[in-house]
């Protein structure tokens, strides 16, 4: 099956292909023809299936035909965080580059008045997380009378951070008669319900099994006794084997990435890092150098990295063993991808056990003790200091061995709505599978070394969202290039 078999336009399928793509995988072979035909979509999806590119290509031709009406949008797309949102628009501009179809992009982090801007011209198509839209909508700023499309993105991610209600309360404010998509890695009862109230007559689509980790990614955990200090130093001899070409660094601190991140390029290492203090820019800035490959190592806390999609990751190394067992998932999905090969490490205490030991349940894998496999003949750190000598040079991005070998492609007739997914090169590569999980959620505060009891948790959590959904002080710098165009500054 080609993309040309699912009722899409000769405009859209010229730039499906002018980007490479000519083969649709089982979920955008599923749900596509379904979208077209105006049916309500649940799509239960996991890392790298390409369900943003299910919602994406039909709405672009749905779209095609109207026009657009000062702060009305004819369509919604929610998502949970600001890289999501960004994430999705870039898709919008490459897909859409045949049509004249007008986009604004809704987050934190950006002027509020290029934003407002944007929505005064009328746009066709809304990206919004949901603090920002609902900040605007509050002042009187955008109506939703006129939107005739919605689509809830990371439906289960929406839940863990506290923003069900928020939606729910956008969903009063739509015209009944919609057409609602929504997409989630897992189908816990919130989510099940909201879908129950708002969705009608929906289409279940379920591909491969949720909160489960790709066959194409080796998996390791890695023990490490004594300081800080030789845990920083077995992350070096890690990260000296030949095969490292790029890797993502996770944390669960704040602080931890920051320091960590000083570590590194004190002793060499091409490291930047992304964390939930720095702003919006910032954190574009960061993510442009690892891209391009003038760093290839990015140190990176959970918050801040939600739904990263990065080519070419070779390897994923937790430094701090996640405390919830979906982010374990979620951190791993960043290699390995579109059927590509990838390595992960998890370097872990003996505080870790319970944590470990959840992960392995909720994967149903046996996680392999690295002994006598990949860098065990490593030497053991010499002492607790910090002072190893440079490594030897690293090599760039660009300077990384031939492509790994992808793995074979698998499609699935558009009639079948529960498929296997393989690992499969995919018209958008997106954010990984996630278990439902508490909203009781581990916290970020620089200051703690430990999770803070129960009663402390729902102030955590809403830390968490007020981080991801904050203004961060309105920026009114020069956007980056794609921004620009998107929000129409």
């Amino acid at each position: 099956m080609t993309f040309a078999d699912l009722g899409l336009s000769d405009e859209l399928l010229a730039a499906v292909n002018d980007s490479g793509y000519t083969e649709p995988t089982p979920i955008q072979a599923s749900a596509i023809p379904s979208v077209l035909m105006m049916r309500d979509i649940i799509g239960v999806a996991q890392t790298g299936t390409g369900k943003t590119a299910s919602f994406v290509l039909p709405m672009i031709d749905i779209l095609a035909h109207g026009r657009s009406r000062a702060r009305m949008p004819r369509s919604l797309i929610l998502e949970p965080t600001r890289e999501l949102a960004a994430q999705v628009a870039e898709n919008f501009e490459k897909y859409g580059k045949n049509h004249k179809l007008s986009m604004a992009l809704l987050i934190g982090g950006v002027s509020m008045g290029d934003q407002m801007a944007a929505l005064e011209k009328g746009v066709d198509v809304l990206i919004a997380t949901p603090g920002r839209l609902m900040d605007l909508f509050g002042r009187g700023k955008i109506l939703l009378t006129g939107c005739s499309l919605l689509v809830i993105d990371e439906a289960d991610r929406m839940l863990d951070m506290g923003f069900i209600p928020d939606i729910e309360e956008i969903c009063t404010k739509l015209p009944k008669q919609r057409q609602t998509l929504l997409f989630s890695a897992t189908m816990p009862a919130p989510i099940k319900k909201l879908a129950d109230k708002f969705l009608d007559n929906p289409k279940m689509i379920e591909v491969s099994r949720p909160a489960s980790t790709s066959l194409n990614i080796k998996q390791y955990l890695v023990p490490v006794s004594g300081s800080a200090f030789k845990k920083r130093d077995r992350l070096r001899q890690l990260l000296e084997q030949e095969e490292v070409q790029s890797a993502i660094i996770f944390c669960n601190r704040k602080t931890t990435v920051r320091e960590l991140n000083k570590t590194l390029r004190q002793h060499g290492y091409k490291s930047g890092e992304i964390h939930g203090d720095m702003e919006q820019p910032q954190r574009i800035a960061e993510l442009d150098l690892f891209k391009d490959g003038t760093i290839n190592i990015l140190v990176a806390s959970d918050v801040a990295a939600r739904g990263l999609d990065v080519k070419g990751v070779s390897h994923v190394f937790n430094f701090d063993a996640p405390w919830h067992p979906d982010d374990y998932v979620h951190r791993i999905g960043r290699t390995g991808r579109a059927g590509a090969t990838g390595v992960a490490y998890t370097l872990i205490t003996s505080e870790d056990a319970e944590n470990i030991a959840n992960i392995e349940k909720l994967t149903g894998q046996t996680i392999e003790l690295l002994g006598d496999g990949p860098a065990s003949t490593a030497a053991a750190p010499s002492d607790d200091t910090d002072s190893a000598p440079a490594p030897r040079a690293r090599r760039g991005r660009g300077e990384r061995a031939a492509p790994r070998a992808r793995a074979p492609r698998t499609t699935a007739p558009v009639e079948e709505t529960r498929v296997q997914a393989a690992p499969a090169e995919e018209a958008v590569r997106d954010e990984p599978a996630r278990a439902p999980r508490s909203r009781d959620r581990a916290p970020t505060r620089d200051t703690q070394d430990r999770a803070p009891p129960s009663t402390q948790r729902s102030e955590a959590l809403r830390r968490d969202r007020e981080e991801e959904t904050a203004t961060a002080g309105d920026w009114n710098g020069p956007l980056p290039d794609f921004l620009n165009a998107i929000i129409g500054g």
